[in-house]
């Protein structure tokens, strides 16, 4: 019976579940705080054994959101998953976090587009059919009121992530279904690391690298 701890931190959301042949047997997430990764992260992995009734030895894979998202909020989870994958020499799996998103919308028809915020106007989307069939990868887009129009002229349209609030202000179509509040969590990530664990498709730990999709720019510090 295959264990696997998945870890999601693309966002504010920290986000740690342990799961049992692709089913959820425990998950904790905190979203309300911010950034607090790197002080809750750990807590919550042992919090999430703990309630399993599970030890680190017990856990067959690690699973972590490979991003896009947040550098910092990458940075941390992966950089977990990695020191986990290597301390306990267990197989490492990255999960898109823009699929495991897609996950948490339910309809028989249409497509989903999970979108993270990112700068001012863009967005990191990619687009899915009812099955969770990639239909368009994920790309770094500026959004306008003409966004996704070749989709919302022909089917329903859910939009999901935090990229909706700003996407909402742009396209006005009766086609175009906001699914607000929502953030990629790492219970939707069992299903899709257990899909990998099974076939083998692991990463190499001494080289994966969160997907950033864009290079992380520094703001440069004001002059006093």
């Amino acid at each position: 019976m295959a264990i696997l701890l998945n870890i999601e931190t693309a966002t504010t959301n920290c986000s740690v579940s342990v799961s049992k042949e692709g089913k959820t047997i425990a998950l904790k997430e905190d979203s309300r705080n911010g950034y607090s990764h790197a002080e809750k992260l750990h807590v919550f992995i042992d919090e999430m054994l703990t309630e399993a009734s599970l030890k680190r030895n017990n856990i067959d894979a690690i699973a972590v959101s490979k991003g896009p998202g947040s550098y910092t909020g990458l940075r941390i989870g992966v950089s977990a998953a990695k020191g986990l994958s290597f301390a306990l020499n267990k197989p490492l799996i990255s999960v898109p976090t823009l699929e495991a998103l897609a996950q948490q919308v339910h309809c028989e028809n249409g497509i989903i587009v999970a979108m993270l915020d990112a700068r001012r106007m863009e967005v990191y989307s990619a687009i899915y059919d009812s099955k969770y069939n990639v239909i368009r990868e994920t790309q770094a887009q500026i959004l306008n009121e003409n966004s996704f129009s070749e989709y919302l002229g022909k089917q329903k349209v859910y939009f999901i992530g935090n990229g909706v609030e700003k996407t909402k202000e742009l396209i006005r179509h009766p086609n175009a279904v906001f699914i607000e509040d929502k953030l990629p969590s790492a219970n939707e990530m069992s299903v899709l690391a257990y899909n990998k664990y099974k076939i083998s498709d692991i990463e190499d730990v001494a080289y994966f690298e969160p997907y950033y999709l864009k290079d992380f720019v520094a703001l440069k510090p004001k002059n006093s």
